[in-house]
């Protein structure tokens, strides 16, 4: 009777594994990966407004986005792996700590800290591109990937500089333009992932 209930209880595990693996829809998936990269912007946004305005909320904010890329590192592992995911999410950490360092530099006037850091900062936008080109060569160009980056990348600037200089309208107007830019991305790297990973998705 126990091993009948046993044998039981592993058929009905088998058949509902099928259906967590690959029950997710196209839509959910993208739905997910929109979330996770519009996060990215605004909390970019939130860290942005707080360190220009001095406000003691800057450390909780830039731990927050910093989780966003652990966040996002983890939805790749459950498609490319853990290593990769772990990757992914290290590059995008210094992606966001780098970004930091410019919005200190700004601030404080230090124009070649500005320079020096901008210059990383591609460098690593450089490098993200490469290492998800490697994940997904036939469906993720680095080409498209390194410009769609480098656009982040000066929207990004853009908004912290009229943050700085109290623009806040032009401001807002790049956070804006940087959110839909980023929604593009998301796309782009969701359709990449169901394209080469068809079966893991119902329909």
């Amino acid at each position: 009777m126990l091993k009948r209930n046993r044998l039981a209880l592993l058929t009905a595990l088998l058949l509902l594994v099928p259906n967590v693996m690959y029950g997710e829809t196209r839509m959910a998936f993208q739905d997910a990966m929109r979330r996770l990269w519009s996060d990215h912007v605004a909390y970019t946004r939130l860290f942005i407004v707080s360190a220009a305005a001095g406000s003691a909320d800057k450390d909780a904010t830039t731990q927050r986005l910093l989780q966003n890329q652990a966040d996002i590192g983890n939805a790749v592992a459950a498609f490319y792996g853990q290593d990769a995911g772990n990757k992914l999410t290290a590059l995008l950490k210094d992606h966001i700590l780098i970004a930091a360092n410019i919005v200190t530099a700004a601030k404080a006037g230090d124009n070649a800290k500005v320079a020096s850091e901008n210059k990383k900062w591609h460098d690593n936008a450089i490098d993200i591109a490469k290492f998800l080109h490697g994940a997904n060569p036939k469906h993720w160009p680095e080409a498209t990937l390194q410009s769609a980056l480098f656009t982040h990348l000066d929207q990004t600037l853009n908004e912290a500089t009229n943050e700085l200089k109290g623009n806040y309208p032009a401001s807002i107007k790049d956070y804006d333009q940087a959110m839909t830019h980023m929604l593009m991305v998301a796309d782009t790297l969701s359709s990449g992932i169901e394209a080469q990973f068809p079966a893991k998705f119902s329909h």
